[in-house]
């Protein structure tokens, strides 16, 4: 049946019924349609039927929808409205390549609805439709080339295609358009200056990228990441001793932050264990509060020197009465002989707990029973204290009234 023209009043009905399905009111947009199809002459029209459908769905009425919404795409299978409804319900469905064929018959009709070449680009990133999701950003750019999203989503097409380059010459390119002030925050165009910068990197051109962020950095708000690119792209440059002063003062922002002291250790390049080490008995001196500098070294210790560093870094975080301490050990699990050492470590705390209350602090006490509690359910290997709750509960001869 062809598309039936509505008059005025029944047009403007329609309107008022898309219009509710956008705000969600679908109880006025179903007595909208009520009104139109009690009329004799449109009781048929496809686009309301359709679009009943659509708010029944909505209303959980799935299939008094999808029998509502098939009778409208009969009675008008020219409407971009019907076809576009229909794959709204096939993808509500998860059906997502009858949801795209749909929203191609939508376009046979009316070939620059945005909202449809929207939806379709959604599916089509979503199918991880690559190139057909390039088309459909392309038109949108071509239909908007004024708006940010035109040009951000076309660029992000190539990026998803590891196009870099071409990615790269489009945001540049919309940049160009954008006027922003050098003394003006404006957060939006800093993230589009920090986007670009991550596809240079990701692209491999580690000399375009670090130009880029000198150019950039007084119009880059997030002055940190800003930071970590810099060091991140001096050690692809090989520009090893710029790197570590760059991780230098992010260390000095975030002693805690474990990729820094990684960051680090690649710029200082040391050639065995001790220089290694001495890149972290600096931190400890330098951040004598900082836990990450003193857990860090146990990866790539052993024997004594790995002893002497576990010792001290479990007496602090007992000391603290810190919980997650097991979880932080959690990766030595693998090494038979570290494991072997935490183990008599952890029975001598326990040892000087019951008999002279060396250790004394309470809160020591319980995490230290939880420690071995954790330790003993991760490697079965370990000898049972069968007294560890009981520990647990008993308070220090300081605490007790």
């Amino acid at each position: 049946m062809p598309s039936v023209a509505l008059p005025a009043k029944e047009n403007a009905l329609f309107k008022r019924i898309l219009k509710c399905y956008e705000h969600k009111q679908y109880r006025h947009g179903l007595k909208f349609c009520k009104q139109i199809l009690s009329n004799p002459k449109y009781a048929e029209h496809g686009e309301t039927l359709a679009m009943k459908g659509l708010t029944l769905n909505c209303l959980g009425k799935k299939e008094e929808a999808y029998e509502y919404v098939r009778r409208g795409l009969r009675n008008d299978l020219k409407s971009h409205v019907c076809w576009h409804v229909y794959g709204l319900l096939q993808r509500s469905d998860k059906k997502y390549d009858e949801a795209i064929k749909c929203y191609r018959n939508a376009l046979k009709w009316d070939k620059d609805n945005l909202q449809i070449l929207r939806d379709l680009s959604l599916l089509q990133i979503q199918m991880r439709d690559l190139e057909g999701y390039r088309e459909t950003r392309y038109q949108l750019l071509q239909l908007r080339p004024a708006q940010r999203a035109s040009w951000i989503g076309y660029a992000i097409a190539y990026h998803l295609l590891e196009d870099y380059d071409m990615a790269s010459k489009i945001l540049e390119e919309f940049r160009k358009t954008q006027q922003a002030s050098p003394d003006k925050i404006d957060y939006e165009y800093s993230e589009l200056l920090l986007y670009q910068n991550q596809v240079l990197r990701e692209g491999g051109m580690y000399k375009e990228a670090l130009e880029h962020l000198d150019n950039h950095e007084k119009q880059i708000c997030d002055k940190l990441a800003v930071e970590e690119c810099q060091g991140e792209l001096m050690l692809k440059l090989n520009r090893l001793k710029e790197a570590a002063e760059v991780y230098r003062r992010l260390l000095e922002r975030n002693p805690e932050n474990w990729a820094y002291y990684e960051g680090l250790e690649k710029a200082l390049r040391p050639v065995n264990v001790e220089e290694r080490l001495d890149v972290y008995e600096n931190a400890w001196t330098k951040y004598p509060k900082g836990l990450v500098p003193r857990r860090l070294p146990l990866n790539f210790l052993s024997g004594e020197k790995f002893r002497e560093v576990l010792d001290k870094y479990l007496r602090i975080n007992f000391s603290k009465g810190c919980p997650p301490v097991f979880t932080t050990l959690k990766s030595l699990y693998n090494d038979k002989e570290k494991v072997s050492i935490l183990e008599e470590l952890v029975v001598g705390y326990e040892t000087s707990l019951k008999s002279c209350n060396l250790f004394n602090p309470n809160a020591s006490r319980v995490t230290l029973a939880e420690t071995h509690r954790h330790a003993q359910d991760s490697k079965p290997t370990y000898r049972e204290i069968c007294d560890l709750s009981d520990m647990e509960c008993t308070p220090s001869p300081r605490t007790q009234p």
